[in-house]
């Protein structure tokens, strides 16, 4: 986790922060009983603050050196004003580094700032000691936290795309196989009238060398890129979009009310991309009935300019998914399988309700 992207959800998360560090600075330097005496260390702490909070806005490029910085001018603040906490408000800072940093760096980090808390004598007593050592552990164990359900996120996603990555490759390994299969018995048959009628052999033997060729050459490039492992699926055939009927009536049968659309389809659409587009419709389906509680579902197919384009549209209610949360297993996977085809899949509830999903997946060269 030590790279963390820089949206713009994320700095007005991060200015929110600072900001409001920089506010709770200025009641405690204003305030008559709590802030400096002069107008100068008055100017001097809200300097000192500002600088400070102002870390927040680029510690996630450089968490250890933004903490070394609010450290620094949290010495400057305590000594000034220490009634605005334990070196300023250099928790929210070992927070970030708690969040971005494995705990063998961010412990070491706490360790150091706890270190010379007994300071808090000099100008409290044991409580502010142990305030200000509640703080800043307050501050580690609410980055760490945070750390720990990123982590568990990420890990989550990456098991995902890998056991639908494995499920493809098996999937694929059947469609390339059964190709194949059949291009052997071919050049067999070929091999038997290469005598009577030679050219018609020899040009279907050409043909069937070079389909087999690219064939075993598309199995090796998708296997390597997917570096799946072995699967235990028994063996069977894919399915395919001629199926889609046969689906959609299993559907109705469970209540679910089902049209199924085609527009310029064709039974020579490639057998990987059938496959995929079948799976996405059947992940959508059975998402609107077990999450959606969905009573109607649309599906419609159209192929043009080279690309099958498909939508699935529910009339089911979708639960609003938490900030940051992980997308379902089932939409992850139909992600990937459109994205491993060199296309795109959107899903996401509808402005006046239900859910839709939309794929595009590229046949062109596959035909």
């Amino acid at each position: 986790m030590r790279c963390v992207p820089r949206s713009p959800v994320l700095l007005l998360i991060d200015a929110g922060i600072a900001t409001a560090c920089v506010g709770a600075a200025l009641i405690v330097a204003l305030a008559p009983d709590t802030g400096p005496d002069t107008t100068a260390g008055t100017a001097a702490v809200v300097g000192l603050a500002a600088g400070q909070a102002s870390c927040l806005l680029w510690i996630r490029r450089q968490p250890v050196y933004g903490l070394l910085v609010a450290a620094l001018l949290g010495i400057g603040l305590e000594a000034l004003c220490p009634q605005l906490g334990w070196l300023g408000f250099v928790a929210a800072p070992l927070a970030y580094l708690a969040r971005l940093r494995p705990p063998r760096v961010s412990l070491v980090a706490l360790g150091l700032l706890l270190a010379p808390t007994p300071w808090k004598l000099l100008t409290g007593g044991w409580r502010d000691v142990l305030l200000a050592a509640a703080a800043t552990a307050l501050g580690w164990a609410a980055g760490e936290l945070q750390r720990g359900q990123a982590q568990r996120r990420c890990e989550r996603e990456r098991a995902v795309v890998g056991w639908e990555r494995e499920r493809i490759s098996r999937e694929l390994h059947d469609v390339v196989a059964h190709h194949v299969a059949v291009i052997a018995v071919q050049a067999a048959a070929a091999e038997d009238v290469f005598d009577r009628h030679p050219e018609q052999a020899r040009a279907a033997l050409g043909a069937i060398h070079e389909a087999a060729r690219a064939a075993l050459t598309e199995l090796r490039s998708v296997l390597h890129a997917l570096a799946a492992v072995d699967g235990t699926d028994a063996d069977g055939p894919q399915p395919c979009l001629a199926q889609l009927d046969a689906l959609a009536e299993a559907v109705r049968s469970v209540g679910l009310a089902v049209t199924v659309s085609r527009d310029g389809l064709d039974d020579e659409l490639p057998d990987g991309v059938q496959l995929s587009a079948y799976r996405i419709v059947q992940e959508s389906l059975t998402n609107a009935l077990r999450h959606g509680q969905a009573t109607r579902a649309d599906v419609r197919l159209r192929y043009a300019a080279g690309a099958l384009r498909l939508e699935v549209v529910n009339d089911g209610t979708a639960r609003p998914r938490r900030a940051g949360a992980v997308e379902g297993r089932g939409i992850v996977g139909m992600r990937e399988r459109a994205r491993l085809l060199g296309g795109t899949l959107d899903a996401g509830p509808l402005p006046g309700g239900g859910f839709r999903v939309q794929a595009e997946l590229p046949v062109g060269a596959g035909r």
